[in-house]
């Protein structure tokens, strides 16, 4: 028999879809007072993937951005939800101009928040359930048949190497420090 534990802590990242560079600041600034210092940032990354997020705009970047502070696995269920209630605020007319998916990577994956169900979903609580996009096998990571096509850019995989490789440094200094005490 196996025995429960908890996992370790993961690195919370947020990817954001938009247009209109002050909706985005704004949300940056929420983003900020929920969940602490940014601590990477992605380059603006033009979307030209699909027409799906056509109701935010014509002309769509994304933003990648990661935060200090880890966080319990558990969590992304209600940061989820909490992500979705800040598209609702900045939204008009029942018409969203910003998408913010939230996610964390671990060591050996990559995952994403969806309140959408599909074959290779978990379902996770509160209306949530989890993806995996990549995992990490021979010093990189390699894409699922499921893996968006904007995940599988090198823009993006590199992003999220350079955060494991922070979040890599962040688990030996939080062991470091525990051994100190």
């Amino acid at each position: 028999m196996a025995i429960a534990y908890f996992p370790l802590k993961a690195k919370l990242f947020i990817g954001i879809l938009f247009e209109d560079e002050n909706i985005f600041k704004a949300v940056i600034e929420i983003l900020c007072k929920s969940f602490g210092n940014i601590d990477t940032t992605s380059d603006i990354i033009p979307f030209i993937h699909t027409k799906y997020y056509s109701e935010i705009g014509n002309n769509l970047f994304r933003v990648f951005i990661s935060f200090e502070e880890l966080i319990n696995r558990d969590e992304i269920s209600s940061i989820k939800i909490l992500t979705n209630d800040i598209e609702l605020k900045y939204s008009q007319n029942k018409i969203r101009k910003i998408n913010i998916d939230p996610g964390y990577i671990t060591l050996s994956n990559v995952f994403l928040a969806s309140c959408k169900d599909f074959y290779h979903r978990a379902y996770i609580g509160n209306g949530v359930f989890i993806e995996n996009e990549y995992h990490y096998t021979n010093g990189k990571f390699e894409f699922w048949e499921w893996t968006y096509p904007d995940y599988q850019q090198t823009e993006y995989v590199n992003y999220f190497m350079n955060i494991r490789n922070i979040y890599k440094q962040q688990l030996k200094s939080d062991k470091l420090s525990n051994l100190s005490i």
